[in-house]
């Protein structure tokens, strides 16, 4: 299968200028999959207009990108609304016939990344099939959790592609964990990264594709908006498997321990283990929409996880949390029974 791995540099919040651009890569480039960064539709640092941006899987933005790829697959980024005022940072792809969604699970809020206060986490490890592959999709930071990328590959995955908003500063992590995911899932890695400015933060570029064994076939150049052709090869895969057999002596003892550990929460702080309690109590009670909290991320975070929803902080000494759905409740620590 022949890929094309785009770095492109979108015009923030400007998405028919940005669809113009993907088509005009599509139309220079002979490809059966085309792949562009994250939030490659509408620029990365869109901030509360992520809101008025977003559009559901039938949206006009997807349509058209359906027309333009005819025959061809295309996977791109863009933030995508489940239900009023739910929205994730998604890869989405387009095939002929069919649109898939990939919501990312690991959100960065660190540093210049502020994606909790406007995402929502995705729950799932998706793999989809084009043209005989299967073909798993992570997200920028996404990259960094190896039991993401493993369980995709255990779920058949042959190609993971990686769409990223990444910007200089973490080149060098990107680089070295990349090639290590294909050899330690004996997978064909596609990276698709942004490049550009967008409010200060610069993006390096460097789309890539690596082969099973972690070796790069191509790359773009950094800080450079272009596109590279790369050919993967199923034989190459098989050959792989066998030479090094990976996912053959992968054993699910290991998983289990890491679902014990992250269901019973002890690598979370007190204020996120208040925020998954309260979350978990009023989901119990009642349809949640979204919660006004009054506190801080890490309480933030935790009513996230354990609700999935918008939450709007107001930071406070005063902690409680205002649940609006089918109707509205309010919560405070006192309320609960905490670990």
């Amino acid at each position: 299968m022949k890929i094309c791995a785009v770095s492109m540099n979108p015009k923030l919040m400007d998405k028919k200028k940005n669809i113009e651009k993907m088509e005009k890569f599509i139309k220079k480039n002979e490809a059966e999959l085309y792949v562009f960064g994250e939030m490659s539709l509408t620029g990365y640092l869109c901030r509360e207009e992520i809101f008025s941006l977003a559009e559901g899987k039938d949206g006009k933005s997807i349509e058209r990108i359906q027309e333009i790829c005819e025959e061809k697959g295309v996977i791109f980024g863009m933030p995508i609304e489940e239900r009023k005022g739910i929205i994730y940072n998604s890869a989405v792809f387009v095939k002929p016939d069919s649109v898939d969604i990939y919501n990312k699970n690991f959100l960065a809020n660190f540093g210049p990344f502020e994606e909790k206060f406007y995402f929502s986490p995705g729950k799932t490890l998706p793999v989809f099939n084009f043209k005989g592959w299967k073909i798993g999709i992570v997200i920028c930071y996404d990259i960094f959790f190896p039991e993401l990328v493993k369980g995709m590959a255990l779920k058949g995955a042959d190609l993971i592609v990686c769409i990223s908003a990444s910007p200089s500063t973490t080149r060098k992590q990107f680089e070295n964990v990349l090639p290590a995911r294909a050899i330690e899932n004996t997978v064909f890695i596609c990276y698709s990264n942004l490049v550009g400015e967008e409010n200060g933060l610069s993006f390096w570029g460097g789309s890539r594709v690596y082969k099973p064994n972690g070796e790069m076939i191509n790359k773009t150049e950094y800080f450079k908006e272009e596109s590279i052709l790369c050919e993967i090869d199923m034989n190459e895969l098989k050959e792989a498997r066998i030479s090094r057999p990976i996912l053959r002596d992968t054993t699910s003892d290991i998983f289990l321990e890491l679902y014990n550990i992250s269901r019973f929460k002890e690598v979370f702080n007190e204020y996120v283990k208040i925020g998954i309690e309260m979350g978990e109590k009023a989901k119990k009670e009642m349809k949640i929409s979204e919660v006004d909290l009054y506190g801080n991320e890490d309480i933030a975070f935790g009513i996230k996880i354990a609700t999935g929803c918008k939450v709007n902080l107001y930071k406070s000494n005063e902690i409680k949390a205002i649940f609006k759905g089918d109707r509205e409740i309010e919560i405070k620590p006192e309320n609960i029974k905490t670990f």
